[in-house]
């Protein structure tokens, strides 16, 4: 029997609803409108076409019923679906995998026998490497961007299909990705999806968009030795942001990189077999040994140089570890012979009421006139003249200042130590002159990679570390993090990447086991997501990324000062 279906078309006065006779139909939810009757079997990207004009952005990827999925999705019951756009975090990495997956095979096109790795992010793309007979030169960059531009105007499809585990890995096998072939010892299934896109297949932990046609936004800058990718971004509005040098990030990186192949855990893979062979136990002393030497090397900067450094300043984005960081520094300070005076911004902040309001009219504590920048640098001046200070107490609870006696005076051998997200901003510290001024930067900085196409991103590791310090000491729950994390990951953009080139010295509090372990902590808290929540795409995300690592139950050759107790517990520092 047929029904009615109602089509939407696009016409200049808008929206026009046409009655057409057909037979079997779904009735759906499209981004919060309708419902609206479509024919059985339409595709998310067919009707992606009609809605497309909505979105501020190119649309990549769809929820249907609050399940990811990809555009070439047919819909052959009632639904819900979300469409999601380039620029949404989750549509993000559809594209920028997508453009990593034609980069990958146009290399290969063109430097036969060359293995490709994808690194990490840097300058608001992703940084890659080839790995040939000869170093990448910037002619090499144009070639491979203008056969990239080739394949995307050929509108190649990316054609998905199921494979066993064994054919699987003969591919990767003729293909020297050997990394792949490791990570799939430890697959649980006996197959993987994999995609092809021409002639190659390549296998990813996440979505592809239909078609080559969809990235047409993309630049490739040459960056010895190596490449960064770029492509659309939301802090840029939809477009491909300006380049920035960040060389002092870029060496950090590469120092972490060099020790993940001394050490041969590279891959998560390397790790996995460190586990089940019970090896982990010296690894993590050498990374521990690692981070020990390095906050060693900074205290040993600054002692060097304490007749001008007086003020420390540390700053990086959430989760880092900036409190540990801050407690062991101040150690290797003291077996320099210095005496540092620590001094938190949060006595320093204006009275609730003077606090300034954020754009959904709710107090900004986030915001650097959160801060009594006027009372806070008089004393800093004071304080580094020898003069005595009373120091302020906030109270929370009343939300304002308070006198309790606390007075401070400080000799040449007592650097004053300042933590917070402002700690860069030569604004927060605007009395006191660059040269009297050190400035550490402070990030977990993943050190591992899934395997050489699949990136482990540096905030999905600062957002695990997160959701489990939430759970264990501020009764958080996971979809508390997950929803604050947007306004989280905002305040960084704003008020500590632009300012991190500024450091004198950058420290990468990634621990390269710490993913093994924080495992059994968040895998129980991202189930507990409900499929009908809002959250419930990312908690499945984060899970499946979780599965491919082997649990590290044993704790016991986890130091106490480690960074990672800041967030499983067991921490000497209180």
């Amino acid at each position: 029997m047929s029904t009615n279906t109602i089509h939407i078309k696009r016409t200049l006065g808008g929206l026009k609803m046409i009655n057409e006779k057909t037979g079997s139909h779904v009735a759906l939810m499209i981004n919060g409108k309708g419902p609206f009757d479509y024919e059985s079997g339409i595709t998310l990207e067919e009707l992606s076409k009609e809605f497309q004009e909505e979105m501020d952005y190119l649309i990549v990827t769809a929820t249907v019923d609050n399940q990811l999925k990809e555009l070439n999705y047919q819909l052959y019951e009632d639904s819900d679906i979300q469409f999601i756009d380039v620029c949404h975090s989750i549509g993000s990495r559809v594209y920028q995998r997508s453009l990593s997956f034609v980069f990958i095979r146009v290399c290969m096109e063109l430097f036969s026998g060359c293995k490709v790795s994808v690194e990490h992010s840097l300058s608001k793309g992703l940084y890659c490497e080839l790995h040939y007979k000869r170093p990448l030169v910037e002619e090499d960059v144009k070639r491979i961007k203008n056969r990239m531009d080739d394949i995307i105007a050929e509108d190649v499809r990316f054609e998905k299909s199921r494979i066993p585990i064994d054919e699987a890995k003969d591919i990767f096998r003729e293909y020297g990705q050997m990394g792949k072939v490791k990570l799939l010892k430890y697959r649980e299934k006996p197959y993987i999806n994999m995609y092809q896109c021409g002639w190659l297949k390549n296998y990813f932990y996440g979505y592809m968009v239909p078609t080559t046609g969809y990235l047409k936004a993309f630049e490739l800058k040459y960056y010895a030795p190596g490449v960064i990718i770029q492509y659309p971004r939301i802090a840029a509005l939809g477009q491909i942001p300006v380049f920035e040098e960040q060389p002092k990030l870029f060496k950090i990186f590469r120092e972490s990189e060099k020790w993940g192949k001394i050490l041969d855990v590279d891959h998560v893979a390397s790790l996995n077999d460190l586990i089940v062979e019970r090896e982990e136990g010296e690894f993590i002393r050498i990374a521990e040994a690692l981070h020990e030497k390095k906050i060693a090397e900074i205290a040993d900067q600054i002692t060097e140089n304490i007749d001008r450094k007086r003020v420390i300043l540390i700053a990086g984005p959430t989760s880092s570890g900036k409190t540990t960081f801050s407690k062991r520094l101040a150690i290797q300070l003291k077996v320099n012979g210095l005496k540092p005076i620590p001094i938190s911004l949060d006595d320093y902040f204006v009275n609730r009421e003077d606090t300034p309001l954020g754009e959904d009219g709710e107090y900004d504590f986030e915001s650097l006139h959160s801060i009594d920048l006027e009372l806070f640098n008089e004393h800093l001046e004071l304080l580094i003249k020898g003069e005595e200070v009373e120091i302020p107490t906030f109270n929370f609870h009343i939300g304002k200042r308070e006198y309790k006696g606390h007075k401070v005076k400080i000799g040449k051998d007592q650097p004053i130590v300042l933590e917070g997200i402002h700690g860069l901003n030569d604004e927060l510290t605007k009395a006191i002159p660059r040269e009297n001024k050190f400035k550490v930067y402070i990030s977990a900085l993943t050190q591992i990679n899934v395997d050489e196409h699949n990136r482990i991103p540096t905030t999905d590791t600062r957002m695990i570390r997160r959701m489990v310090r939430d759970n264990q000491f501020r009764s958080i729950d996971v979809e508390k993090t997950l929803a604050l994390w947007p306004s989280v990951r905002r305040g960084e953009e704003k008020n500590i990447f632009p300012f991190q080139e500024d450091a004198d010295a950058m420290f990468n509090s990634a621990m390269f086991y710490e993913l093994g372990v924080l495992k059994k902590y968040v895998e129980p808290l991202l189930r507990q997501v409900d499929n009908n929540s809002p959250y419930h795409p990312e908690a499945k995300r984060l899970l499946k990324f979780l599965s491919y690592f082997v649990a590290l139950d044993k704790e016991d050759d986890i130091p106490k000062t480690s960074i990672l107790r800041e967030f499983i517990g067991g921490s000497s520092f209180k």
